[in-house]
């Protein structure tokens, strides 16, 4: 069944990169999602938490990935 929901396709969308953040032994949960604003809350857990490259990590993966996915998002932030 495709997703349908802004916050499902979020959700489809991050489970793809997933195994990837998990490999470094990280992980990532959407928090939330106001669609005024195009803005995606994420809270990185696990090693990305205190990670250094966790804003790149941020920015240039996951945020990369769901605003050329999704044009309803507009910004990703960390929580």
């Amino acid at each position: 069944m495709a997703a349908t929901s802004t916050w499902d396709k979020i959700e489809a969308v991050i489970e793809e990169i997933r195994p990837a953040i998990r490999a470094d032994g990280g992980d990532v949960e959407l928090v939330s999602f106001d669609p005024e604003e195009g803005r995606v809350e994420l809270r990185l857990v696990g090693a990305c938490h205190s990670c250094p490259y966790s804003l790149l990590t941020l920015k240039g993966g996951i945020e990369h990935r769901l605003r050329s996915q999704l044009p309803e998002v507009k910004s990703v932030v960390a929580v």
